[in-house]
């Protein structure tokens, strides 16, 4: 598995699981899905996604997931 489809992988991961916070827990839980949604739009201008960089120094082999 590659680097870029771990990330694509966490990241719906993360909004799903927000969005059920802030349905059974509390409203303020969405806050965690718009973090992830403002992180995934400037990772698409500027190139540059921390979890990949951290997966990258790991040892995931880099590739596209497309």
């Amino acid at each position: 598995m590659t680097a870029d489809r771990i990330v694509h992988i966490v990241a719906g991961t993360m909004i799903l699981i927000s969005i059920a916070l802030a349905h059974f827990a509390h409203p303020n839980w969405i806050g965690l899905a718009a973090f992830v949604g403002i992180n995934l739009a400037q990772s698409g201008f500027t190139n540059f996604c921390p979890l990949s960089s951290i997966l990258k120094k790991a040892g995931v082999k880099e590739g596209n997931c497309c």
